[in-house]
C-alpha cells in the first residue's frame, strides 16, 4: 500500500490493487475516509471520523493535490495499467 504522505497524525495512501477514479484513502486513529479527487475533492465514504476530522482530512487532500494524482499516476504506471 503505497504512502502518499503523513501530516497532522493522518495518513494518506492508495492500495496496490487500486481501480478509477482517482482517490485516495485517510486514516486517523480509528477512523478511515476515501476522498475522490477530480476538479474539486468529493468525500466518497468514511466511518469512524468526526466531522472536524474530516473537514481537516480533505482540506489536507485539497493542499496535496497535485501529489496524489502525481503517485497515483506513477503507481499505475509501475503496474502497467
Amino acid at each position: 500500500m503505497p504512502r502518499i504522505f503523513e501530516k497532522d497524525g493522518f495518513r494518506f495512501f492508495i492500495y496496490s490493487n487500486e481501480h478509477g477514479p482517482i482517490h485516495v484513502h485517510v486514516r486517523n486513529g480509528d477512523g478511515e475516509a476515501v476522498f475522490l479527487i477530480g476538479s474539486k475533492i468529493q468525500l466518497r465514504e468514511s466511518w469512524g471520523l468526526k466531522v472536524n476530522e474530516l473537514a481537516r482530512a480533505e482540506k489536507l487532500a485539497e493542499e496535496h493535490k497535485d501529489l496524489i494524482v502525481r503517485t497515483w499516476n506513477e503507481h499505475l504506471k509501475y503496474l502497467g495499467r
